[in-house]
């Protein structure tokens, strides 16, 4: 039976990476291959030789001998608890992709296009980069990705140049996500499951991920293609409203508070967040009264002032498919965490990799092993990957290990469009080429994910 969860696991994950060949959303195969794994197991529960418990992160001694009563109990408490920390991810990731729609909504982002006067396209090329890397780590690389590409579409007028931009903007955004707890999902899931710390992560990620933004885009920078100037749009399309620098700020902040929250509190990042995303929705709501006058809402719209509540046209913007997918995703991978299959694939690898140079101080797994992560989350999305490794190796809290897992997982997609949520939202905003991309773009974003690497092996050695 385990090699049968294991196929339905490669099919679905096969699916996914071929979503635009299959002209299948890719949440469809993470669902259908999550529910059919849990079947299996539930079906295959007798046969199984083992079974990890998550909560103690060890694995059942004796299961095999257990009734078939008992076999279920452990297993249904197994669901529940990889549910409840799913939900944690899911809780956290709406509470954040709401409070960017409530700035979205006072359009506060057009505050950042008023900083944006230059026609020099290498000089422009720097500010988007930047943008991306910062905002990336302030409010996640996907989100950076949307804002970004939408104000390219507003200022730049030439499709072909936009592109370019565009493919550099993923590679700040993923670079800028890895040293953030709150920056990339896959650094999220570290922090939350107690792996990495906010004040390490910094430690030793901050200058490898400036390196893996920097480099690429001064190579970049000297291509023909950011010679010269080009035609600006500089008009303001929208008017930026009363509240909209008020509402950047304050959601911006809001969600810097989050970390902050859980070093004082010791509660779950999800539980800060909610309190983020009550606090704005308060300002949100009060400013929103004194937007809309009730004559006008009396003439524009006769169902009520409900439907101008920011908070709710917020919830119904929010990206509801990508929840669904990291939910399929991750139950998926539990699955095969559970019958501990990744402990003997995380054997394997330590036995047959050979080590790239020298070993990580204190660690079981080379340094090859942890590089051969991040180019597959170039080729497989890196939220399965990472949570594999969750499952997969044991080292304590704020080992070198987990974060030069957080930077490889992180900026190893930049290296396909499909690699990383932040590029399929580019590819679908922009319709970039995947050859186009793999031409053009791919390889600056690998000697920036090689650079951030070799600097990361000085940055561990600080600590």
């Amino acid at each position: 039976m385990e090699a049968v969860i294991i196929i339905v696991f490669v099919l679905g994950y096969l699916a996914i990476t071929l979503e635009h060949t299959l002209k299948i959303d890719k949440l469809i195969p993470a669902l259908v291959m999550m529910a059919i794994s849990w079947a299996l197991v539930s079906f295959g529960v007798d046969d199984f030789q083992n079974w990890f418990d998550s909560s103690k992160h060890a694995l059942i001694d004796n299961f095999k001998a257990f009734d078939h009563s008992e076999k279920m109990h452990i297993l249904e408490e197994t669901l529940l608890h990889h549910l409840g920390k799913t939900a944690e991810i899911l809780v956290f990731l709406l509470g954040a992709m709401t409070i960017v729609e409530i700035i979205a909504y006072f359009n506060g982002f057009s505050t950042i296009k008023n900083f944006i006067q230059t026609k020099k396209k290498s000089k422009l090329l720097w500010i988007f980069a930047i943008l991306a890397f910062v905002l990336s780590a302030i409010i996640d690389n996907l989100t950076a990705t949307i804002v970004l590409i939408s104000l390219l579409q507003k200022i730049i007028i030439d499709r072909k140049m936009r592109l370019w931009f565009a493919g550099l903007i993923v590679i700040a955004a993923n670079a800028g996500g890895a040293f953030s707890p709150i920056g990339d999902v896959t650094t999220t899931m570290l922090w939350i499951a107690n792996k990495v710390s906010t004040g390490h992560l910094f430690g030793y990620l901050l200058l490898p991920s400036i390196v893996c933004m920097v480099v690429p885009t001064a190579v970049a920078s000297y291509l023909p293609a950011f010679k010269g100037s080009l035609e600006i749009d500089t008009t303001q399309s929208q008017p930026a409203g009363r509240f909209s620098g008020t509402m950047l700020y304050l959601g911006l902040a809001a969600i810097i508070f989050v970390p902050i929250f859980k070093v004082v509190t010791h509660l779950p990042p999800y539980v800060g967040m909610m309190l983020s995303l009550g606090i704005v929705a308060v300002f949100a709501e009060i400013f929103s009264s004194s937007k809309f006058s009730i004559k006008e809402l009396d003439k524009d719209n006769h169902e009520g002032p409900v439907h101008h509540s920011p908070v709710h046209h917020s919830l119904s913007k929010i990206e509801l498919p990508s929840i669904l997918f990291f939910l399929g995703i991750l139950m998926a991978v539990a699955a095969l965490e559970s019958l501990g299959v990744l402990f003997g694939f995380a054997d394997w690898l330590k036995v047959a990799t050979p080590a790239l140079g020298t070993e990580l101080p204190g660690a079981e797994v080379s340094d090859l092993v942890v590089l051969l992560l991040g180019v597959g989350s170039a080729v497989i999305d890196n939220v399965p990957l990472v949570a594999a490794s969750l499952g997969m190796f044991s080292q304590p809290m704020d080992h070198e290990l987990w974060h030069f897992i957080a930077y490889a997982a992180g900026t190893g997609g930049s290296m396909l469009i499909i690699g990383s949520a932040a590029g399929v939202v580019a590819m679908g905003m922009e319709k970039i080429n995947f050859f186009w991309y793999l031409k053009k773009i791919s390889w600056l974003a690998l000697i920036g994910f090689l650079a951030g690497a070799v600097t990361f092996f000085f940055t561990r050695t600080l600590f």
